[in-house]
Protein backbone atom coordinates (compact mmCIF):
# COMPACT_ATOMS: atom_id res chain seq x y z
CA UNK A 1 0.00 0.00 0.00
CA UNK A 2 1.34 3.19 -0.94
CA UNK A 3 2.20 5.77 1.60
CA UNK A 4 1.17 9.33 2.06
CA UNK A 5 4.60 10.38 0.07
CA UNK A 6 3.99 8.43 -2.53
CA UNK A 7 0.45 9.63 -2.92
CA UNK A 8 1.43 13.35 -3.14
CA UNK A 9 4.20 12.33 -5.38
CA UNK A 10 1.58 10.96 -7.98
CA UNK A 11 -0.88 13.65 -7.72
CA UNK A 12 2.25 16.30 -7.94
CA UNK A 13 3.31 14.26 -10.91
CA UNK A 14 -0.30 14.96 -12.91
CA UNK A 15 0.28 18.87 -12.01
CA UNK A 16 3.15 18.66 -13.70
CA UNK A 17 0.76 18.08 -17.22
CA UNK A 18 -0.85 21.26 -16.60
CA UNK A 19 2.18 23.62 -15.23
CA UNK A 20 5.77 24.07 -14.35
CA UNK A 21 5.62 27.50 -14.54
CA UNK A 22 5.21 29.77 -10.87
CA UNK A 23 1.19 31.85 -10.34
CA UNK A 24 -1.92 30.11 -10.70
CA UNK A 25 -2.61 28.03 -13.69
CA UNK A 26 -6.41 27.54 -14.81
CA UNK A 27 -7.67 24.10 -15.81
CA UNK A 28 -9.95 22.77 -18.77
CA UNK A 29 -12.19 22.53 -15.57
CA UNK A 30 -13.77 25.71 -14.21
CA UNK A 31 -13.26 25.02 -10.78
CA UNK A 32 -10.40 23.38 -10.79
CA UNK A 33 -6.82 25.64 -10.35
CA UNK A 34 -2.75 24.39 -9.99
CA UNK A 35 -0.85 26.54 -7.25
CA UNK A 36 2.88 26.62 -8.30
CA UNK A 37 5.69 28.71 -6.45
CA UNK A 38 9.58 28.28 -6.72
CA UNK A 39 10.33 30.41 -3.26
CA UNK A 40 8.67 31.25 -0.10
CA UNK A 41 6.74 35.04 0.16
CA UNK A 42 6.53 37.51 2.69
CA UNK A 43 3.22 37.44 4.25
CA UNK A 44 0.63 38.79 1.72
CA UNK A 45 -2.94 39.97 2.64
CA UNK A 46 -5.09 38.74 0.31
CA UNK A 47 -8.64 37.06 1.00
CA UNK A 48 -9.69 33.51 1.01
CA UNK A 49 -12.82 32.75 -0.88
CA UNK A 50 -14.85 29.73 -0.28
CA UNK A 51 -12.71 26.83 -1.42
CA UNK A 52 -11.19 23.60 -0.59
CA UNK A 53 -7.41 23.74 -1.22
CA UNK A 54 -4.98 21.07 -1.04
CA UNK A 55 -1.42 21.29 -0.13
CA UNK A 56 1.04 19.00 -2.35
CA UNK A 57 4.15 20.40 -1.60
CA UNK A 58 5.67 22.94 0.91
CA UNK A 59 3.76 24.27 2.79
CA UNK A 60 1.09 28.02 3.27
CA UNK A 61 0.72 29.54 6.93
CA UNK A 62 -1.78 31.95 7.15
CA UNK A 63 -2.84 34.61 9.81
CA UNK A 64 -6.40 35.36 9.97
CA UNK A 65 -6.61 38.34 12.63
CA UNK A 66 -4.38 36.65 15.47
CA UNK A 67 -5.08 33.51 14.62
CA UNK A 68 -2.41 31.74 12.82
CA UNK A 69 -2.88 28.33 10.78
CA UNK A 70 -0.37 26.41 9.53
CA UNK A 71 -1.03 23.52 6.75
CA UNK A 72 1.82 21.79 5.80
CA UNK A 73 2.51 19.17 2.86
CA UNK A 74 -0.50 16.73 2.48
CA UNK A 75 -3.16 19.27 4.52
CA UNK A 76 -5.58 20.61 2.93
CA UNK A 77 -7.73 24.16 4.08
CA UNK A 78 -11.09 24.62 3.38
CA UNK A 79 -12.68 28.22 3.46
CA UNK A 80 -16.54 28.30 4.49
CA UNK A 81 -16.76 32.20 3.60
CA UNK A 82 -14.55 35.30 2.46
CA UNK A 83 -11.79 35.68 4.96
CA UNK A 84 -9.14 38.43 4.46
CA UNK A 85 -6.14 37.79 6.18
CA UNK A 86 -2.06 37.24 5.43
CA UNK A 87 -0.65 34.25 3.07
CA UNK A 88 2.48 33.10 2.94
CA UNK A 89 4.28 29.90 1.27
CA UNK A 90 6.68 28.54 3.43
CA UNK A 91 9.38 25.77 2.44
CA UNK A 92 9.32 26.33 -1.65
CA UNK A 93 12.68 26.58 -3.44
CA UNK A 94 13.71 25.97 -7.02
CA UNK A 95 14.39 22.33 -6.08
CA UNK A 96 10.89 21.75 -4.12
CA UNK A 97 8.38 24.18 -5.35
CA UNK A 98 4.77 25.11 -3.43
CA UNK A 99 2.10 22.71 -5.31
CA UNK A 100 -0.99 22.99 -4.32
CA UNK A 101 -4.97 22.85 -5.66
CA UNK A 102 -8.01 24.59 -5.48
CA UNK A 103 -11.28 23.81 -5.71
CA UNK A 104 -14.19 26.65 -5.62
CA UNK A 105 -17.30 25.87 -3.08
CA UNK A 106 -20.68 27.35 -3.73
CA UNK A 107 -23.37 26.60 -0.86
CA UNK A 108 -25.58 25.66 -2.96
CA UNK A 109 -23.46 22.83 -3.90
CA UNK A 110 -22.57 21.64 -0.53
CA UNK A 111 -26.45 21.79 0.59
CA UNK A 112 -27.79 19.68 -3.06
CA UNK A 113 -25.28 16.94 -2.10
CA UNK A 114 -26.54 16.90 1.70
CA UNK A 115 -29.73 16.76 0.07
CA UNK A 116 -29.10 13.93 -2.01
CA UNK A 117 -26.98 11.75 -0.03
CA UNK A 118 -29.25 12.11 3.29
CA UNK A 119 -26.31 12.58 5.19
CA UNK A 120 -27.11 13.33 9.02
CA UNK A 121 -24.52 16.46 9.88
CA UNK A 122 -25.51 18.05 13.29
CA UNK A 123 -25.28 21.79 12.33
CA UNK A 124 -23.03 23.97 14.62
CA UNK A 125 -24.56 24.82 17.71
CA UNK A 126 -23.91 28.43 19.90
CA UNK A 127 -21.06 30.14 19.29
CA UNK A 128 -19.86 29.39 15.38
CA UNK A 129 -16.06 28.32 14.53
CA UNK A 130 -13.57 30.62 12.66
CA UNK A 131 -14.91 30.30 8.80
CA UNK A 132 -11.76 28.07 7.69
CA UNK A 133 -9.88 24.75 8.66
CA UNK A 134 -7.54 22.51 8.42
CA UNK A 135 -7.28 18.92 7.93
CA UNK A 136 -5.14 15.87 6.90
CA UNK A 137 -5.84 14.36 3.67
CA UNK A 138 -6.81 10.58 3.40
CA UNK A 139 -6.24 8.05 0.80
CA UNK A 140 -9.49 8.74 -0.62
CA UNK A 141 -9.21 12.71 -0.72
CA UNK A 142 -6.04 12.44 -2.98
CA UNK A 143 -7.50 9.43 -4.83
CA UNK A 144 -10.77 12.31 -5.67
CA UNK A 145 -8.02 14.92 -6.59
CA UNK A 146 -5.98 12.93 -8.75
CA UNK A 147 -9.14 11.57 -10.77
CA UNK A 148 -9.82 15.86 -10.90
CA UNK A 149 -6.76 15.82 -12.80
CA UNK A 150 -7.16 13.01 -15.06
CA UNK A 151 -10.15 14.25 -15.82
CA UNK A 152 -8.67 17.30 -16.83
CA UNK A 153 -6.05 15.58 -19.31
CA UNK A 154 -8.74 14.06 -21.14
CA UNK A 155 -10.83 17.59 -22.11
CA UNK A 156 -13.97 15.32 -23.64
CA UNK A 157 -16.62 15.16 -20.53
CA UNK A 158 -14.37 16.69 -18.76
CA UNK A 159 -16.59 19.39 -17.24
CA UNK A 160 -19.17 16.63 -16.97
CA UNK A 161 -16.87 14.27 -15.04
CA UNK A 162 -15.02 16.46 -13.13
CA UNK A 163 -18.67 17.91 -11.47
CA UNK A 164 -19.57 14.28 -10.36
CA UNK A 165 -15.78 14.00 -8.22
CA UNK A 166 -16.99 17.30 -6.85
CA UNK A 167 -19.68 16.00 -5.68
CA UNK A 168 -18.39 13.13 -3.69
CA UNK A 169 -15.23 15.09 -2.61
CA UNK A 170 -17.67 17.02 -0.82
CA UNK A 171 -19.60 14.20 0.62
CA UNK A 172 -16.12 13.02 1.43
CA UNK A 173 -15.46 16.15 3.53
CA UNK A 174 -19.54 16.47 4.81
CA UNK A 175 -19.15 12.56 6.26
CA UNK A 176 -15.62 13.17 7.58
CA UNK A 177 -14.40 14.32 11.09
CA UNK A 178 -14.71 18.39 9.55
CA UNK A 179 -18.41 17.98 8.54
CA UNK A 180 -20.07 20.32 10.94
CA UNK A 181 -17.55 22.59 10.00
CA UNK A 182 -18.07 22.13 6.78
CA UNK A 183 -21.79 22.38 7.13
CA UNK A 184 -21.27 26.47 8.57
CA UNK A 185 -21.12 27.20 4.43
CA UNK A 186 -24.47 25.66 4.01
CA UNK A 187 -25.95 27.23 7.75
CA UNK A 188 -25.06 30.85 7.55
CA UNK A 189 -26.24 30.86 3.70
CA UNK A 190 -29.39 29.63 5.30
CA UNK A 191 -30.24 32.03 7.94
CA UNK A 192 -32.73 34.90 7.30
CA UNK A 193 -31.18 37.10 10.01
CA UNK A 194 -27.80 37.01 12.26
CA UNK A 195 -24.61 36.55 11.93
CA UNK A 196 -24.78 35.51 8.51
CA UNK A 197 -26.87 38.67 7.33
CA UNK A 198 -24.35 41.03 8.40
CA UNK A 199 -21.56 39.11 7.08
CA UNK A 200 -23.57 38.82 3.66
CA UNK A 201 -24.78 42.83 3.82
CA UNK A 202 -20.95 43.80 4.41
CA UNK A 203 -20.16 41.83 1.38
CA UNK A 204 -22.30 43.03 -1.02
CA UNK A 205 -22.05 46.80 0.84
CA UNK A 206 -18.15 47.01 1.36
CA UNK A 207 -18.15 50.72 -0.15
CA UNK A 208 -20.86 52.13 1.65
CA UNK A 209 -20.41 53.79 5.71
CA UNK A 210 -22.26 52.37 8.54
CA UNK A 211 -21.68 52.02 12.05
CA UNK A 212 -21.52 48.87 14.42
CA UNK A 213 -25.52 49.74 15.83
CA UNK A 214 -26.92 50.15 12.17
CA UNK A 215 -25.45 46.36 10.95
CA UNK A 216 -26.73 44.97 14.89
CA UNK A 217 -30.28 46.51 14.05
CA UNK A 218 -30.33 45.47 10.19
CA UNK A 219 -28.97 41.55 11.71
CA UNK A 220 -31.66 41.27 14.36
CA UNK A 221 -28.63 41.43 16.96
CA UNK A 222 -27.34 43.00 19.97
CA UNK A 223 -24.25 44.91 19.30
CA UNK A 224 -22.44 42.70 21.67
CA UNK A 225 -23.48 39.72 20.09
CA UNK A 226 -22.64 40.90 16.90
CA UNK A 227 -19.30 41.84 18.01
CA UNK A 228 -18.64 38.34 19.53
CA UNK A 229 -20.29 35.82 16.80
CA UNK A 230 -18.58 38.27 14.33
CA UNK A 231 -15.05 37.82 15.90
CA UNK A 232 -15.43 34.30 16.19
CA UNK A 233 -15.96 33.18 13.00
CA UNK A 234 -13.79 35.95 11.20
CA UNK A 235 -11.21 36.83 13.79
CA UNK A 236 -11.98 40.15 13.33
CA UNK A 237 -14.30 42.80 13.72
CA UNK A 238 -17.22 44.00 11.55
CA UNK A 239 -15.37 47.43 10.55
CA UNK A 240 -11.95 46.07 9.94
CA UNK A 241 -13.37 43.54 7.60
CA UNK A 242 -15.25 45.68 5.68
CA UNK A 243 -11.67 47.81 5.60
CA UNK A 244 -9.48 44.69 4.52
CA UNK A 245 -12.31 44.18 1.90
CA UNK A 246 -12.54 47.48 0.31
CA UNK A 247 -8.76 47.95 0.57
CA UNK A 248 -8.28 44.47 -1.25
CA UNK A 249 -10.84 45.20 -4.17
CA UNK A 250 -8.88 48.92 -4.61
CA UNK A 251 -5.55 46.68 -5.39
CA UNK A 252 -7.19 45.25 -7.70
CA UNK A 253 -9.09 47.51 -9.59
CA UNK A 254 -5.37 49.59 -9.92
CA UNK A 255 -3.23 46.50 -10.65
CA UNK A 256 -5.97 45.73 -13.52
CA UNK A 257 -5.74 49.02 -14.91
CA UNK A 258 -9.05 49.50 -14.23
CA UNK A 259 -8.91 52.47 -12.13
CA UNK A 260 -5.79 54.97 -10.58
CA UNK A 261 -5.37 55.38 -6.88
CA UNK A 262 -7.80 58.26 -6.71
CA UNK A 263 -10.72 56.45 -8.36
CA UNK A 264 -9.94 53.57 -6.93
CA UNK A 265 -10.29 54.61 -3.03
CA UNK A 266 -13.61 56.88 -4.30
CA UNK A 267 -14.82 53.49 -6.02
CA UNK A 268 -14.40 51.22 -2.65
CA UNK A 269 -15.85 54.30 -0.94
CA UNK A 270 -13.28 56.33 0.59
CA UNK A 271 -13.77 60.18 0.52
CA UNK A 272 -10.33 61.24 1.57
CA UNK A 273 -7.74 60.02 -0.29
CA UNK A 274 -5.28 60.76 2.52
CA UNK A 275 -7.23 58.54 5.15
CA UNK A 276 -6.83 56.06 1.98
CA UNK A 277 -3.58 56.07 1.25
CA UNK A 278 -2.76 55.95 5.24
CA UNK A 279 -4.71 52.65 5.89
CA UNK A 280 -3.55 51.26 2.48
CA UNK A 281 -0.06 51.55 3.43
CA UNK A 282 -0.74 50.08 6.91
CA UNK A 283 -1.99 47.22 5.35
CA UNK A 284 0.25 46.41 2.44
CA UNK A 285 3.25 47.76 3.60
CA UNK A 286 3.65 50.98 1.06
CA UNK A 287 2.01 53.59 -0.17
CA UNK A 288 -0.75 52.71 -3.72
CA UNK A 289 1.15 53.89 -6.18
CA UNK A 290 4.53 52.01 -5.05
CA UNK A 291 2.72 48.99 -4.02
CA UNK A 292 1.64 48.31 -7.27
CA UNK A 293 4.63 49.73 -9.63
CA UNK A 294 6.65 47.08 -7.24
CA UNK A 295 4.06 44.62 -8.04
CA UNK A 296 4.27 45.48 -11.46
CA UNK A 297 7.89 45.29 -11.48
CA UNK A 298 8.27 41.82 -10.09
CA UNK A 299 6.08 40.41 -12.87
CA UNK A 300 3.67 39.41 -9.82
CA UNK A 301 0.44 40.17 -11.29
CA UNK A 302 -2.14 37.78 -10.59
CA UNK A 303 -5.64 36.99 -8.68
CA UNK A 304 -5.01 38.48 -5.43
CA UNK A 305 -7.61 35.40 -4.03
CA UNK A 306 -6.15 32.18 -2.49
Amino acid sequence: MEDLSERLAATIALTERVTKADGKAKTNIPFLTVVRNTRATPPIPSVLSPSFCLILQGGKRIQFGEQIVDCPAGSFLVSVIRMPGLAQVVGASAHTPYIGLRIDLAPAEVAAVLSESGLQVRPPEGQPSIGSFVGRADDELLDLCCRLLRADASPRGAVFRASLIKQELIYHLLSGDYGHLFLQQVFFEQQGDGIAQAIVWIERHYDCAFTIEELARASNMSVSGLHHKFKALTAMGPLQYQKQLRLQEARRLMLSGAADVTAAALQVGYRSLSQFSREYARLFGMSPLRDVRTILQLAQVEALEL
